[in-house]
């Protein structure tokens, strides 16, 4: 498992940066902080051990944090299980139902009861998984297989999807924020979760404590742009304030 590595308010107010523009200057950063070039190079270094940037002659790009999800399955397990329980009682029988990759989301389909009358489109071989044998009907996207998440993304993923429509959508975020909705450190997997959205009525994002006030590489939707957040603790004020404003209903899994 990677190494947790405490960033100061400079590196982090850094890493924000580069993880918004995918890729700065060294120059660039000089400008925004009055500290020497060395001072800069050795934060880069150190947000390069973090996994977070990798470093190029000059300058660095952002990698994310995508996480593998073998890394992740063990990370919050009872806060993401109540969660699990609290989206899962959102679904009614009858509905269609899409459920994307992530530990969050696997919650949900252990949450569902054997034989309920609903159908389960999944790009995540861990949900399918998970709900083989239980007797509910599961359709899987096809695609390309991202190996650290376990999910199916790309053209063919998008066009099966693109043709369906969705009761219900319930999708895993890396982070939440007020700045830059929620985001998502993948390019791929962003795009399975836009094209989600606009093909369900509604959509439940299900998210850990942990990703609020988080941003990441790609924002996938506003915070308007979707229904609902399911979560284990409300969120500091400015963003559940934001959420509010904005139409979001907060679910605190109990």
């Amino acid at each position: 498992m990677r190494q947790t590595i405490v960033l100061n308010a400079r590196q982090q107010q850094m890493l924000d940066r580069i993880s918004q523009e995918g890729e700065v200057r060294i120059a660039d950063l000089r400008e925004l902080f009055p500290v020497t070039e060395m001072t800069i190079r050795r934060d880069l270094e150190k947000l390069e051990e973090a996994g977070s940037v990798r470093r190029t002659f000059g300058g660095a790009i952002f990698v994310g944090q995508d996480v593998a999800l073998k890394e992740r399955t063990g990370l919050l397990t009872a806060e993401k299980a109540r969660i699990g329980r609290q989206a899962a009682a959102l679904i009614r029988p009858g509905e269609s139902v899409f459920l994307d990759g992530g530990t969050t989301t696997l919650q949900i389909a252990r949450s569902l009861p054997a034989g309920m009358s609903v159908t389960v489109v999944t790009n995540a071989l861990n949900v399918a998984s998970e709900l083989a044998g239980k007797r509910i009907p599961t359709i899987m996207t096809g695609g390309t297989l991202l190996e650290s998440t376990h999910s199916l993304v790309g053209p063919i993923a998008v066009q099966t999807l693109a043709g369906m429509a969705f009761d219900r959508a319930f999708l895993g975020t890396t982070g939440v924020s007020v700045e830059h909705g929620f985001s998502n450190s993948n390019l791929y997997e962003a795009e399975i979760k836009q094209l989600a959205i606009r093909q369900s009525g509604e959509t439940a994002v299900v998210a850990d404590h942990t990703k609020f006030g988080a941003k990441v590489l790609v924002s996938f939707a506003e915070l308007s742009g979707v229904q609902r957040i399911v979560t284990d603790e409300a969120p500091e004020e400015a963003l559940r304030q934001a959420c509010l404003e904005k139409g979001v209903q907060l679910d605190i899994a109990d």
